[in-house]
């Protein structure tokens, strides 16, 4: 009986183990956001983008993302194009300026700027909250989340999936989402459920309805500081 009892106790506690090893193993892979937890992830990172004509007034609007603690960024080309004076107002209402365009793609509509110092520009803590470029190849039906300004200092999430990953519109290769777009959302990220960045809202696809247009990663990366790639 003693023996029996020695190779119970022995063989429960090697279950105990495994159970604890795989329930450890489980808790501790990220779990996926949903539109609340991805907005609240996202939000402070995004920021209404202000062109400025002659008189300091908009002369357009859009969104841009913010993709490091010093401030480089991302929006699309095609709200920058050709102006000379930007600001961005974050989150919290915060407005930054000047902003300066480092690097631009008219091809891929994307393009890389810069946000004034943190400390100078009083942004709280010293340092810019930012979004993760994801690495990863996106694939089909994929949940994601678009995020940006179509009405002045309103931001707005809409949610959706991975139409394409990669399809080639008018030359150039597009992320296809079904997450609805407005005009001022232009710039702004397009965030996976771990809330990364996996694209650039550029527009809309005309000759599908509710099908909209992303700039992918990698042409956003090959913009960027070498530092950041």
């Amino acid at each position: 009986m003693k023996k029996k009892g020695i190779a119970f106790g022995i063989l429960f506690s090697l279950i105990t183990v495994l159970f604890f090893s795989v329930g450890t193993t489980s808790a501790d892979a990220p779990a996926p956001y949903n539109a609340e937890e991805g907005y609240k992830l996202a939000k402070n990172a995004t920021f209404y983008l202000r062109v400025l004509n002659g008189d300091g007034n908009a002369s357009a609007t859009g969104t841009g993302v913010i993709l490091s603690a010093g401030g480089t960024a991302a929006t699309a080309y095609h709200v920058v194009k050709g102006a000379d004076r930007f600001e961005g107002v974050l989150a919290d209402g915060t407005v930054v300026s000047p902003i300066k365009v480092l690097n631009y793609n008219e091809l891929t509509d994307a393009a890389v700027i810069q946000l004034p110092d943190p400390k100078s520009a009083k942004v709280k803590g010293g340092a810019y909250p930012f979004l993760s470029v994801r690495k990863e190849v996106l694939d089909y039906g994929e949940k994601v989340f678009a995020l940006g300004y179509p009405l002045k200092n309103t931001p707005i999430i809409t949610e959706g999936i991975v139409n394409s990953p990669d399809a080639m519109i008018n030359g150039r290769s597009r992320v296809l989402t079904s997450a609805q777009i407005v005009s001022g959302m232009s710039g702004g990220p397009l965030i996976d459920e771990k809330g990364q960045l996996v694209g650039i809202i550029s527009g809309s696809l005309r000759t599908m309805d509710n099908i909209h247009l992303a700039v992918n990663t990698n042409d956003v990366r090959s913009l960027l500081p070498t530092t950041l790639k």
